[in-house]
Order: structure tokens, then C-alpha cells, then sequence
């Protein structure tokens, strides 16, 4: 990787973009930390526990922003739901399904839809944070222009912060939404480390920061690990010259869905929490009881959350990868897979298939994300940097070196590693 970018740094248009991509970071760090006006930020330090719950994961993905209530606290989040809900809403809708088929123009489309819905998103949100916000006495000014001014300020960071993405993208490194958060979490490690150190247990630590290396080595294997189907295409003659014939393969990723399984199974679990939240700051009695064992860090919540994440891996991978599509297309190809009949049986063979490997993404998802209870459990030390964050870092860089290496690639006609 490091190679990667001493080559890059010699192309003088690569190196404008890492300076760009490097001025965007620095203005993205800048924004976590100028505070929203009205807001008491150490009165939220309480409600966070580093990676343990969705506050803090939200913590963790804005770099600090959420626990300082900063004007980049809600970060990209908006962003990446909206995205999600267009996704979902382009296979249910023939009209945008049409779209995404325009190629360039229908992106741009799609685009601008999907920043309409993040900005009602980022004002909902926005407005569900600040009235929240008044529930644990943290919103100092609860007059009506205490609650505007705060409204606005999230809901212009969050937009400020799609818009740096953005341009990121556009004249920057890789996929500028997936930078920002790498940045944010990255900006977390030194503290995350100082947390440990300060429990004053040097062999615990030691300990802990291989087992990290370890953990990473392994998501960088997973994260690559992909099942491949051999294809072969028949022969077919047309003129005097002969077509096809060739072997080939169908990647099927092992993880591939990602961390999104992670985020919506913790966001799922979490959400009659934050709910209870807006109107009651300590909940007790029956209620408060089911919301404590719904906690991941409790064995029901623990099991629950699993569970979620399998379902979750198994969905996303369904939308994802269509094995009766994939069939229907290698049959117009003239593809077939050796041994197998065309048609049909072929998609019954590619859905066995992943399944397989998607039921291998998802155990291997729930053992990252379940990892820093477990460590914390035995270690008896506040991990506060864990799988979810590991699993977006590793995926980032693996990205952004994959996306260097073909820019590189492009102007030179010649691979390096």
C-alpha cells in the first residue's frame, strides 16, 4: 500500500488529488469540532461507551463529533441512509429501475434524488437529536430560537459534509462518503489507545494490539475471500470467424454485503432505545428492564443482534446477487457452468452456492462485531475500537489502493504491486 502511494505521489495529477483529498480532511476535522450554539457537550459524555452501542459507533463514525455535539455531528449519516432507502426504491420502482439503466444521465438523476431525500432525512434526524437533546438537559437554550438555531446547524453540517463527499469523489482519491468516514474513525485510534494505557496493564495491552493485527490480517482475507464458478462458453461460428470458447469464472465475494448487515442490525436493536429516548431520559419499571436486556452487551441483546446480522447479510446479499438473472444471462451468452445444465438448474446451482459462502460472510460478520464485548469480557479494559470500525477502515483502504492502482495502471499500461 505504502509503495502504492510513493508511485502515486510521482504523477503530478495524483499528486493534486491527494493534496485535495488531504484539504478536504482537514477541513472535515475542522468542522467536529466547532461546537453547535445552545449545546452543553459534556453532559453527553455520559451516554457514550465507545464502540458498545449505537451512540457510540455514531461517535466513532463522526470522529468525535456526536460526543462534542459539533457542527459535523449527524456526519454522513443521512447521506448513507438516503442512499440505502434509493437503492431499495430503484428495484421497487420500475421508473428509477429505468434510470439506472441511462447510464451517466440517469446517475446524475438519481443523484439529485437521493441529496432531496437526505436533506429531509438530515432535518428529521436533526430535529429527533435536538429534542432529544432537552430530555437529558443537554440543550442549554430550549427557547424556540435555541431549537431553530441548533436544527439548522446540524442539518447545514450534515449537507456541508455530503457535499465535501462529493467533491472528494469527483476530484479527489476513491468514493469521497466512504474517505470521510475511514478519516473520522482513523482520527480515533490515538485515544483509543491512550484509553487502554491508562488502565495501567502493559501485558493486557500488548495483547490486545496483536489480537487487533491478527483480527486485521483476517478481515483483509475475508474482505478478499471470494467463491469462484467456472464458466465455459461455447463455440459458435459466424462468417469465417469463430466466437466464443473461452473459460471464465463468477466471483461470489464472501463478504458481500459489507458492514452494512453490522450497522443495520445495531441501528435495529437500538432503536426502541433511542425512540424512548426523545421522550423519556431514564426510563424505569418493565420497560426500562426490556430495554436494558435488549442492550447487545447482554446475552438476550447478544443473541438478538446475531441474529439480526445473519438476517441482515442474507438480505442485502439477495438484492445483490441475482442468481436467476446471472443464469438467464450466461444462457443468452451461450455460458454454461461444466457440469451443469443450462437454465434453471444452473440458478438453483449459483443460489446453493451462495448461500454457502453468504452463510460463511455472516458468521464471520458476527464474530467482528461481537469482538470488542468479548475482549472487554475477558481483558476487563474498555475497547473502544472495534470490529465495525476495523471492518470499514480495512475496506476503505483496500478500496482506495485498488482505485490508485487502476488510475496508475491507466497512464502507464503497466501494474505494479
Amino acid at each position: 500500500m505504502f509503495k502504492t502511494l510513493k508511485d502515486a505521489w510521482r504523477v503530478p495529477e495524483l499528486r493534486r488529488k491527494i493534496v485535495y483529498t488531504l484539504w478536504m480532511f482537514a477541513i472535515i476535522r475542522l468542522g467536529a469540532h466547532i461546537p453547535v450554539p445552545g449545546v452543553n457537550a459534556g453532559a453527553l459524555e455520559g451516554l457514550m461507551s465507545g464502540d458498545n452501542n449505537v451512540l457510540g459507533l455514531l461517535d466513532v463514525v463522526s470522529g468525535g463529533a456526536f460526543k462534542s455535539m459539533a457542527l459535523f455531528a449527524m456526519g454522513v449519516g443521512p447521506y448513507i441512509n438516503a442512499s440505502i432507502i434509493m437503492q431499495l426504491l430503484t428495484i421497487a420502482i420500475p421508473k428509477l429501475e429505468e434510470l439506472s439503466k441511462e447510464g451517466e444521465e440517469g446517475r446524475k438523476k438519481i443523484d439529485k434524488y437521493t441529496r432531496y431525500v437526505t436533506l429531509v432525512l438530515a432535518t428529521i434526524q436533526s430535529w429527533g437529536m435536538t429534542y432529544s437533546l432537552r430530555n437529558y438537559n443537554i440543550l442549554s437554550d430550549t427557547s424556540v430560537w435555541g431549537y431553530s438555531l441548533a436544527i439548522i446547524s446540524f442539518v447545514a453540517g450534515s449537507m456541508l459534509v455530503m457535499w465535501i463527499g462529493e467533491q472528494i469523489t469527483e476530484k479527489g482519491l476513491g468514493n469521497g462518503i466512504s474517505l470521510i468516514i475511514f478519516i473520522n474513525i482513523v482520527s480515533r485510534i490515538p485515544q483509543g489507545i491512550g484509553v487502554l494505557i491508562g488502565y495501567n496493564k502493559p501485558l493486557e495491552t500488548a495483547i490486545l494490539l496483536v489480537l487487533f493485527l491478527i483480527i486485521i490480517a483476517f478481515v483483509v482475507l475475508m474482505s478478499q475471500g471470494e467463491r469462484r464458478v467456472p464458466v465455459q462458453y461455447a463455440k459458435r461460428t459466424s462468417g469465417r470467424r469463430v466466437y466464443g470458447g473461452q473459460s471464465t469464472h463468477i466471483p461470489i465475494k464472501v463478504n458481500l454485503s459489507g458492514v452494512l448487515p453490522v450497522i443495520f442490525a445495531m441501528s435495529m436493536i437500538q432503536f426502541p432505545e433511542i425512540i424512548t429516548g426523545f421522550f423519556v431520559a431514564n426510563p424505569t419499571g418493565t420497560w426500562g428492564k426490556i430495554l436494558s436486556n435488549l442492550r447487545w452487551t447482554e446475552p438476550i441483546g447478544a443473541v438478538i443482534y446475531i441474529l439480526l446480522i445473519l438476517f441482515f447479510t442474507f438480505f442485502y446479499s439477495t438484492i445483490a446477487f441475482n442468481p436467476i438473472e446471472v443464469a438467464n444471462n450466461m444462457k443468452k451468452s451461450g455460458g454454461f457452468i461444466p457440469g451443469i445444465r443450462p437454465g434453471k438448474p444452473t440458478s438453483d446451482h449459483l443460489t446453493k452456492i451462495a448461500t454457502h459462502v453468504t452463510l460463511m460472510g455472516a458468521i464471520f460478520l458476527a464474530i467482528i462485531a461481537t469482538m470488542p464485548v468479548v475482549f472487554s469480557a475477558i481483558f476487563k479494559m474498555q475497547v473502544t475500537f472495534g470490529g465495525t470500525s476495523l471492518l470499514i477502515v480495512v475496506g476503505v483502504a483496500l478500496e482506495t489502493v485498488k482505485s490508485l492502482e487502476s488510475q496508475m495502471l491507466m497512464r502507464t499500461y503497466k501494474g505494479f504491486l
